[in-house]
């Protein structure tokens, strides 16, 4: 009963993102129940690579009280509970790609994680999903203001208070996560320093448009620098309790 149309705009929209970003690397071929879910995503919109304002939309019926997507507070707090804090190489060193994988359709069917022993699992897809956002974390419009404010914190921190208000929320409760990874007795354990965390989360929150070389190199600086300093100056003690 469903129109090819709606099939075929699906199918076009999935491999035009392959496209761009490479297609999903596994060290297995999809499994059944992987499979299933792919057919039936079509009906059921995937968290992953959707809008923000759609993951909202998506959780309105079951989380209607929720400022937040529920996929990316669940799994922060998932990191949390497995001692990610007091792990080293957090979010450098990556999870088991099939233990993400499997997480991945779990988490997409809005089950609880059950069963998870290391924090790099969750810490991946975390990361995977900041960085397979339909539009990135910090839309396109602010990239230029990012970028010239990198050393700036005041003009740097007003950025952010400018974002949509989604934006706005999921990046501060993001920037509030990371800051307790920065407590030095955190740090000496995890070897992920302020610097290390924001070159690993910085292109989870903003994408280089251009295709020059050159301009892609100097800009990865600034946007690591950007978010390093976010980390160090952006209150956010509105966030606390805030799911």
């Amino acid at each position: 009963g469903v129109a090819i149309s709606t099939y075929a705009k699906y199918c076009y929209n999935k491999l035009q993102k392959a496209a761009l970003t490479g297609a999903k690397k596994g060290l297995k071929k999809p499994n059944i129940e992987e499979i299933r879910h792919a057919k039936n995503a079509v009906f059921n919109p995937s968290m992953f690579g959707s809008s923000l304002q759609d993951i909202v939309a998506m959780q309105k019926e079951r989380y209607p009280e929720r400022q937040l997507p529920w996929v990316q507070t669940r799994l922060s707090e998932e990191v949390l509970a497995l001692n990610g804090d007091q792990t080293e190489g957090i979010f450098r060193v990556p999870g088991d790609i099939d233990e993400v994988n499997a997480l991945k359709l779990q988490v997409d069917q809005w089950k609880i994680p059950t069963g998870l022993e290391d924090p790099h699992v969750p810490a991946s897809l975390l990361k995977l999903w900041y960085r397979e956002l339909e539009e990135p974390l910090i839309p396109h419009e602010f990239y230029e203001q990012c970028i010239s404010n990198y050393e700036n914190a005041e003009a740097a921190v007003a950025v952010v208070h400018s974002l949509p208000r989604i934006n706005k929320m999921v990046l501060c409760y993001l920037i509030r996560f990371l800051q307790v990874f920065v407590q030095p007795a955190n740090v000496a354990v995890t070897k992920m320093d302020v610097n290390n965390l924001a070159m690993v989360m910085a292109p989870n929150c903003l994408r280089c448009q251009s295709d020059d070389p050159r301009i892609i190199f100097e800009n990865t600086r600034k946007e690591m620098s950007f978010i390093r300093v976010l980390i160090q100056h952006l209150d956010t003690s509105f966030m606390e309790g805030v799911l």
